[in-house]
């Protein structure tokens, strides 16, 4: 006879989510505005994860090299390169019993406080489970984690949904759908559904799980559900060996820099974007066209690289620049003073 037993995680952060605003690829944006988020400011970063502590030696590989000014591992240049978070798993087995697997997930709420890292539980229940629209060469998985300690006592197996392989599939999951592998059932004698798991969840991840190989992906927009996911328009990358994944709970560049910060190389190429005081220029850089975008999603303002931009009428704070044309495909975050 099974037996209950009460999932340990950390506490619980919120209790309502019915802000939770779809994040779609296509605008940019390294950050998923949960609206579960606490004080900490580091919910909703993309990071990545692998099997390299239980023996696999599995890893991602990224179109564009991560990282910003702010932080070594964001996703966010891949996200401006992908319109979506892309890569490439490369699978491999190392000295495990079973099929190697990386992941791409956010935590829900963030880090607990400052001096604690440990990303925090939120209560999802509201968002009534998730939309996703993503494309897979290889069948995936979608896992509501419950944090370390909470994933251990279900034997990590926490509840999922199986998703299908194949180009732009939108799926749309009520909580109810979620459920644990039976042999976590088995071992943890706990049927931790999903819709419970809402109520203690730490962070969504998509988990790729598969035989030895080299399998492309490309997460385009997740929601709650009935959130209106939608095609980015981005695409699967060519596989490649030269990038690697980033540790479990990473969270991306947060706000900081200085007021001349340069905004870095573009397409592997010699363009550049520069903010100097108030002005923003060029370098490198033709027939492109700029955006720069609030905090919010928001475009306050338009230019062309062709010519320098005068920034004086934005207050100052963080933003992001923008810049797409036939070479370059770029965003990235500024400091404006």
């Amino acid at each position: 006879m099974k037996k209950k037993i009460l999932i340990a995680t950390a506490a619980v952060a919120a209790t309502a989510a019915f802000g939770f605003e779809t994040w779609n690829g296509g605008e940019g944006l390294e950050q998923v505005k949960t609206e579960l988020g606490n004080d900490t400011k580091t919910f909703g970063y993309w990071f990545s994860y692998d099997d390299n502590k239980d023996g696999g030696k599995s890893n991602v590989s990224w179109p564009v090299p991560k990282g910003n000014e702010w932080d070594a591992n964001s996703l966010q240049p891949i996200i401006a390169e992908c319109s979506g978070v892309c890569g490439t798993a490369n699978l491999d087995k190392g000295t495990l019993t079973y099929n190697p697997f990386v992941g791409i997930g956010f935590n829900v709420v963030g880090e607990t406080s400052a001096s604690d890292k440990t990303p925090a539980a939120g209560n999802a229940t509201a968002w009534g489970g998730v939309c996703i629209v993503y494309s897979s060469q290889v069948a995936a998985m979608l896992e509501m984690g419950q944090g370390d300690k909470g994933d251990a006592a279900l034997k990590n197996g926490p509840p999922f949904v199986d998703l299908k392989k194949g180009d732009n599939i939108s799926e749309n999951i009520p909580w109810s759908k979620f459920a644990m592998p039976d042999w976590a059932i088995d071992q943890s004698g706990t049927n931790l559904g999903g819709e419970a798991a809402a109520a203690t969840l730490v962070a969504l991840k998509f988990k790729i799980q598969a035989e030895p190989g080299q399998y492309t992906f490309n997460i385009q927009s997740i929601g709650p559900y009935n959130g209106g996911c939608k095609t980015s328009g981005g695409s699967l990358p060519t596989p490649s060996n030269d990038g690697s994944s980033g540790g479990e709970g990473g969270n991306g560049g947060g706000e900081g820099g200085n007021g001349s910060a340069a905004i870095g190389d573009v397409s592997m190429s010699s363009a550049k974007a520069i903010l100097s005081g108030r002005t923003l220029s060029f370098s490198g850089i033709s027939n492109a066209k700029v955006e720069i975008l609030n905090l919010q999603g928001q475009i306050v303002m338009k230019g062309s690289a062709a010519s320098s931009m005068n920034l004086m009428g934005l207050d100052a704070g963080v933003y992001m620049v923008r810049i797409a044309g036939k070479a370059v495909n770029m965003s990235q975050k500024i400091l404006v003073k």
